[in-house]
């Protein structure tokens, strides 16, 4: 059952996807009109432009909020089987955590961290 499971699974997973969507679309219903069109502003009709450019700064924050929570998800899972896995994954994890550190430190430098 080597390659065949390895296959199979993305194949299928991507299959279930579009089926699910197919049949979302095929069974749901469908109303367009001007009011959904409209963006959400507490039930008042909008004032000014609706279609205003964020501040890159807020990406700048999500991308690096990104980083680092993928960072506690590689962490956990090794803190939890510390114990067995040896001195080996212990220094995997070192250079893993010094190579996010010089991410930071790099990203700190650039003054992207800062607000302006």
């Amino acid at each position: 059952m080597g390659i065949e499971a390895i296959l199979v699974f993305p194949i299928a997973g991507v299959a279930l996807i579009l089926i699910a969507n197919f049949l979302s679309n095929l069974i749901s219903y469908k109303s367009e009109n001007e009011r959904k069109k409209e963006p959400y502003e507490s039930g008042m009709k909008t004032i000014g432009d609706t279609w205003i450019q964020f501040k890159v700064g807020y990406y700048l924050f999500a991308i690096i909020f990104l980083i680092f929570d993928v960072e506690v998800v590689f962490l956990m899972p090794w803190a939890v089987v510390f114990k067995e896995v040896g001195a080996v994954a212990f220094f995997e994890i070192t250079i893993f955590l010094v190579i996010l550190g010089i991410g930071l430190l790099y990203a700190w430098k650039k003054r992207a961290l800062r607000w302006e």
